[in-house]
This record gives structure tokens, sequence and C-alpha cells, in this order.
């Protein structure tokens, strides 16, 4: 295998060009400043511990308390030993955030094209393609940054797996294991997942032209390389792997221990998310045309129309000053699909729109049927309940379907089908063996559906009310005549960006069009339909990312301000913790700065999210009392916030008068609601047999104490006459707390549904609890090994590409 030293200048060039369009698309990052993000403020409130904890002692901590009463760090940024593929991963993302992720984006994309063949030109308008796509910048501007970061190396995997069945063994193997391991890396398997369902698709292709082409050994040859090179990607990353799936099981995405409804109905127990939490954001059927038009059902819940609305003219009319009218018109609801909140239309672009339906008459291999088919089951499945069939058979039937939710996030897999298709659609068309006459009839006909279809969106407009989900609501605080407004605002933006589209249409046609004539070159053509794909994509995306959403750094590390019922509770330098009744279970900006029962998380601890579900919602003080919540947050008669006092708060530890048995998670639930959990226990005696002493002496004098507090560290002090049963505030979790009485391993016990319980013989002793996962160390193991075998794969076989060959001499 050979590059030669133009190829080399030309692939550092485009690297160049890449980070020079990351920096000026984000160009505030030049200024130190960083985009603020709700999630991932969200983030660092769950995290603050964890991370203070680290920078003052330099220990990874895989235990929290700041959030849901406690909760393992490894979705929380937890790093583990042997994690070399997380430093290649900060060494190719070497630019600021999220500058680092559009960089990505780019590059990914164009060494997928280049796995195709494609010539660096045509390569480079795929990536801005793909990387500009609205979708893929809005969820940096959001925060959804782990889904950004596994969305940029899975270019780089099909790259590989595609390398592999060209028979391109080597190469393709190294490419697809190092890219597996740094989507694994990147820590959001439902994208990975969407991807896999793209390659199941697309093998199932590979083997229809295997059997047709008689390739079936090349086939089955390709796909043990490709399984052998996963395998060893994925066990590079054992460790959070491993981890995950272990607190998986535990959170609310593993299966249900309980047969009952809050109400005492019966609850169907199944292994998973529940179908209407999957399928809430569920992509409206005809609002899939934002693909096409970007604003077609109004773009966003807030949109700035300024002064060019309808709403403004009306506010300004009616007396109110421009400026509180432009403060009103800056966050339009303009919004009118089915979805609850959508922060910005998923737009492909009409440029991209356009090759893509070109390639569907131009393309002719194998390569075209795989793409389209991901466009079709990505389109479909993103309908969720909009279209039950597939949904609900994907859900009951598909493996771990049912443990993602969101299913509008499917389309991230036609995201990336529609430009490669578009990308090898114009590569055909710039081939001089295709026949002019065929190049114009795919012209021809491309331009016919396109115009045909914005004409048919234009015609449709009389068929909409452009009525919202939450127009009822909005009416409320608005009133009628403004909301006829705004709802008139949607229709503007309907047709302008209709008309928006055709433009784009049109002269996507036109430079298409002068190609074929002569009337200009390749590489005219090339910075004509970049630039029109720039002007249209930058143009979509800057209405909802840009240099507004930049903050100094020190916002951004310090997302929320402490009030003044925060600096009151920080005067109190015991152990305990804090509940907001409006976070509840949705929100970490508790978490920041105290110990939470609430918290902000995709997978929440399943025994937390039911403890608020059967009683904290009920407001049952006793369950507050027993999780040790010292101070409530309420707001006084003009709104303020003050934290309330909750004296009846049981503490860290306690010694109870009575052990109350049950015999399922169903009783034990239930029987938190007529109990005093200072004096009593529930446990479950069906899983813990030999607690048969349902009575113990309290003497006035029996004290336990916390004394040492760690995130993965407790340490108690007990004294007791007699023999006791201590209930500890400390959520239990069975996979890596252990518990040591006087230093010696002892057993403890779930007690009141989510709590820890132990004996504790009579006198005094020292009681200790231990986050040592064993998780950790056995996924680490298998990280070391793998990342060595990877390691020197990788050396062995570039040495194997590179090594000059030598010529064979003829006799």
């Amino acid at each position: 295998m050979k590059l030669s030293a133009k190829a080399i200048f030309t692939h550092l060039i485009v690297i160049v060009l890449f980070v020079l369009a990351s920096t000026v698309y984000f160009y505030p990052v030049l200024q130190g400043k960083a985009i603020f993000q709700s999630d991932i403020a969200q983030y660092k409130g769950m995290a603050k511990e964890r991370d203070d904890f680290k920078k003052n002692t330099g220990i990874e901590s895989y235990w929290t308390n700041s959030a849901f009463g406690g909760m393992p760090t490894y979705q929380l940024g937890a790093n583990y030993p042997h994690d070399y593929v997380k430093k290649l991963d900060r060494l190719i993302r070497f630019l600021p955030r999220p500058a680092d992720y559009l960089f990505l984006y780019l590059l990914g994309f164009y060494v997928l094209m280049l796995c195709m063949k494609a010539k660096w030109r045509w390569a480079v308008l795929g990536a801005l393609a793909f990387g500009f796509s609205t979708y893929l910048i809005i969820i940096l501007g959001v925060g959804h940054n782990a889904k950004a970061h596994a969305l940029g190396y899975i270019p780089f995997l099909l790259g590989g797996i595609i390398l592999v069945f060209r028979k391109k063994y080597i190469l393709g193997f190294l490419l697809t294991a190092l890219a597996m391991a740094l989507e694994i890396s990147a820590n959001h398997y439902q994208m990975t997942y969407y991807f896999m369902l793209l390659v199941l698709v697309m093998g199932a292709v590979y083997l229809i032209y295997a059997i047709k082409e008689k390739e079936l050994k090349h086939f089955f040859v390709s796909v043990g390389i490709l399984v052998g090179a996963v395998v060893l990607g994925v066990a590079t990353n054992a460790t959070g792997l491993m981890a995950t799936k272990e607190y998986a099981d535990w959170s609310t995405r593993g299966k249900s221990e309980l047969t009952i409804n809050p109400d005492g109905s019966p609850k169907e127990v199944k292994d998973g998310l529940d179908k209407e939490y999957i399928t809430q954001y569920s992509y409206g059927i005809l609002e899939s045309l934002n693909l096409f038009v970007p604003r077609l059902f109004g773009g966003s819940n807030s949109e700035n129309l300024g002064k060019d609305s309808k709403a403004y003219a009306f506010l300004t009319e009616q007396g109110l000053p421009p400026s509180r009218a432009l403060e009103f018109t800056g966050g339009l609801p303009l919004y009118w699909g089915k979805q609850p909140i959508v922060a910005a239309p998923a737009y492909v672009g009409a440029v991209v729109f356009f090759l893509f339906v070109l390639g569907l008459f131009l393309v002719k291999a194998k390569h075209k049927w795989w793409l389209v088919a991901g466009v079709l089951l990505s389109l479909l499945l993103s309908w969720g309940k909009n279209f039950p069939a597939l949904t609900n058979f994907m859900i009951d039937y598909f493996p771990l379907y049912n443990k993602f939710r969101a299913v509008s996030s499917v389309q991230v897999v036609l995201e990336l089908c529609i430009p490669v298709l578009g990308i090898l659609g114009l590569m055909q068309l710039a081939k001089k063996k295709v026949k002019t006459t065929e190049k114009m009839r795919a012209l021809k006909w491309s331009t016919f559906i396109t115009v045909g279809l914005c004409v048919a969106i234009f015609l449709m407009k009389g068929f909409f009310d452009f009525e919202g989900l939450n127009d009822d609501s909005y009416r409320r605080y608005f009133g009628d005549e403004l909301m006829a407004m705004v709802q008139s605002d949607r229709e503007a933006v309907y047709v302008n960006d209709t008309l928006r589209t055709l433009i784009f249409v049109l002269l996507t046609a036109l430079a298409l069009w002068f190609f074929i004539k002569d009337k200009i070159n390749k590489n005219i053509l090339a910075l004509a339909l970049g630039a029109l794909l720039l002007i249209d994509l930058v143009g979509v995306n800057l209405r909802y990312v840009n240099a507004d959403d930049f903050v100094r750094q020190r916002v951004v590390n310090n997302p929320f301000q402490p009030s003044e019922a925060d600096k009151q509770i920080m005067q109190d330098p015991g152990v305990f913790r804090v509940f907001d009744p409006n976070e509840g279970l949705n929100g970490a900006r508790t978490s920041f700065f105290h110990h939470s029962i609430g918290g902000y998380h995709a997978a929440k601890p399943r025994a937390m999210q039911d403890l608020f579900e059967f009683h904290i919602y009920k407001n049952n003080l006793q369950v507050l009392n027993m999780l040790n919540v010292k101070y409530i947050m309420q707001q006084d008669e003009e709104g303020r916030t003050y934290a309330a006092l909750n004296e009846n708060a049981n503490g860290n530890a306690w010694f109870v008068e009575n052990i109350k048995a049950v015999k399922s998670p169903d009783e034990a639930i239930q029987a938190l609601g007529d109990i005093d959990t200072k004096k009593t226990a529930v446990v479950n005696t069906q899983k813990y047999p030999w607690l048969v002493k349902t009575s113990y002496g309290v003497d006035s004098t029996a004290t336990i104490q916390l004394i040492e507090y760690r995130p993965d560290y407790l340490k108690y002090r007990s004294s007791n006459p007699n023999e006791g049963f201590a209930v500890f505030s400390e959520m239990f979790y069975p996979h890596g707390w252990n518990a040591y009485l006087d230093g010696k391993p002892t057993d403890h016990y779930r007690v009141n549904y989510a709590l820890r319980g132990m004996k504790i013989p009579a006198g005094e002793h020292e009681i200790e609890f231990r986050f040592e996962p064993k998780v950790v160390e056995t996924g680490s193991k298998i990280a070391l090994g793998s990342n060595i075998l990877l390691g020197l794969l990788f050396l062995l076989g570039l040495l194997y590409l590179f090594w000059p060959k030598r010529e064979k001499t003829k006799t």
C-alpha cells in the first residue's frame, strides 16, 4: 500500500480546512468562551460531588450521594484504569468544545467517503453536508454531547466495514476495531444501536449480492473479520460496558420487581421502558418533510422572528413598547407539530436532498439499496406511535429496542445515509463513462420530483389550521387575538421556507446542468455546490445555534448560582439530604450544592423512582425522614425560596425497635405507608429468611453516629447495651458496597425497600461501608489485555501495509 506525497499533502490540507470550518462556525471558542448547554448544566449538577472529590484528592470515586439519594458514577464521567481509548479520543478531539465535535463529524465522513473510493473534492463536499446537518448542530446547542460524540465516530466505523467488504481485509479490520473502540468509548449506546440496525440492513443486501455473484466465501470471511474487529473494539471498553450493564439492571431501564402500580392496580411487568415513554417523542408523518423544508411545522418551540412577524405588528399596534414586543417575538412558540418539545427541525438541506434524489437514479451498485433501505427504516421507526404496527413490533420482539426512549432520534441513520447516497450520485454524474443522456434524464427527473414536492407542499397549506399541541395553554396566557397572530406567523414561515427550498433546488439543478453541458468543470461544480450547501445549512443552523449561545467559561463551569436558601443550608456542617419539590426527579440544581433525592438522568435508580411514585409524590413525610431529608425547599407568599427545616429527619443511622416482615417487594413498598420509619424497619423475609427476630430493645443511651464521610466510604460508631438492628439512610445497591464490623466483613441487608440495614451486636463498634466494585477490577483487566492486543495488531498491520515490497524478478 502506498500513499503519494501529493495525497498526503491533500489530506493534510483537508484536515486544516475542517479545523478552520469548525472553529469559524463556533468562533467564540477562540475568545475563551463556551457554549451554554442545558443538558450539560444538568450533568454538571449530577457530577459535582464526584468532580470535586477527584480534584481535591486525586482519587476516582465510583459512587456519588449528590443525586437520587446515591448512585454509581458510571454514567457521570467515571474514569477507569487502562482506558487508553479515551486518551486517544481526547487526542483526536483537540479543538475546544463544541468545535471538536463538528471537526469529528467532518473528519469521519471524509474518511468514510474515501473508503467508498470518492475523490477528495467529493469527500469534502459530503463531509460538509453531513457535519452541518441541522440536527447534528442542534444537539451541540442543547448539550447532547455523548450523542454527538457517538455520531462522530459512526462514519469511521462504517468506512471500516466497507473496506473489509472491498477485500481490504487488514486495513478494514484495523479501522473497524479502532473505530468500534472509540464508538463505545463515546458512551451513547442508543446511537450505536441504531447504527447496528443499519449494519443489519447493509449485511442483508450484501448477502443477496454475494449469492447472486457467487461470492459467499468472501461474504462470510468478511463477516468473520468484522465480528473479530467489533469484539476487540468492544473489549477495550469492557469496564464501562460491564459497569453500565450492572447499573442498568438496577435502574429504570431494567425489569421492575413490582407487580402493582401506585394505585394498587396490577402492573405489567416487563424488562424495559414503557411504550408511552419510549414513543413520547414520535416524529409526525407529514412533519418528516422538515428534512426538505426546515420550518414547515414552525421549526422550534422558541423562534426568533424579531420585527418580521405579525405578532410584533399586533403588539405594537396595541401600544406595547417596541422593546417589549421584540422580547416576545424573540421566542415565539411557532412549532405546531405533535411532539412535546422541539429545539429545531431535523433539516438535511435542500441541496443535499436534491443530490439524494439524483443518486436514486444514477447509483446502480449495491450501496444504493442498503442506503435507501436505511433511510426508509429510519424514517418509519422515527414515526413511533404514529406508525404503531412497526413500532410495537420492534418494542415487543426486537432485542434491546425497548431500552431506548425518544424514537425520533433514530433519524440519525437517515442523516448519514442521505448525504452518502447524494455524494455517490454526484460521483456518477462526474464520470465520463456515464452517458450524457443518462445524466440529463436523472437531472430532469430529480428536478421534477423536488420542484413538484415544493409545489405540493405549498398547495397543502390550505389543508392546515396551524394549530399546535399546546395552543390552548398559550391562549390562557396570551389571549385569542395574539395567538391568531402567532398562527399567521406559522403560516408565513411555512410559505417562506418552502419558497426558500425551491430556490436552492433550482440553483442546484442549474449548477448540475452547467456541468453536464461542459460549461463548468468538476472543481467549479464542487465549489458551487459547496457554497450553496453551506449557505443553505448554515443559514438554518444559525437560527438555533449561534454566538449568542456562548458565555464565559466560568458560567459553564458553574451553571448554577446559590440562592440565599442554598447558602443557609451550606452553613450546616452535617451530612444530610435536601429536597426541592419543584425539581422532583427531573432537575440537578439541588445536586450541584447539596445531597439530593432528585436528579437528572435518563436511567434513574429504580428504587428511588418507585419511592417517589408510591410515597413522595403523595407527601409521605415518613419516607422523607428515612432518606434523611433535613431541608425541604419551600416558597413564601412573595415567591421567595427558603429552606424549611425538617426536624423529624431520622439522621444518618438509627436503631429500630421492630422489624415488619413482608414477603415481596410489593408488600415492602406498600408497608412504608403506615409505619414510623424511626421505630420500624420493613424487611422482605422471603429474601432474608434468617432475619427472624422482629423485636429489639432500644435503650435511651443507644447511639449510632456517622463519624467519617467520603462519597464511597462511610464510617459509623455505635454504642448499644443490647443487640440492635440499625437502619442507614443510604441507598442499598448490591454490587460493590461491602460492610465491615470492627474491620471484619459482615452482612448488610436491603430494608425499607431502598435502604441498608445491619444487625449490630451489643457494645461499642465501628461500622464501615466501602464501595469496592468488582466490576471495575474485572473490567480493567479485560480492557488492559484488549488494548495491548489492539495496539500490537495495529502496529503489525501498518508494518505489513506500508513496508516496502520487493519487486519480483523475472528469470
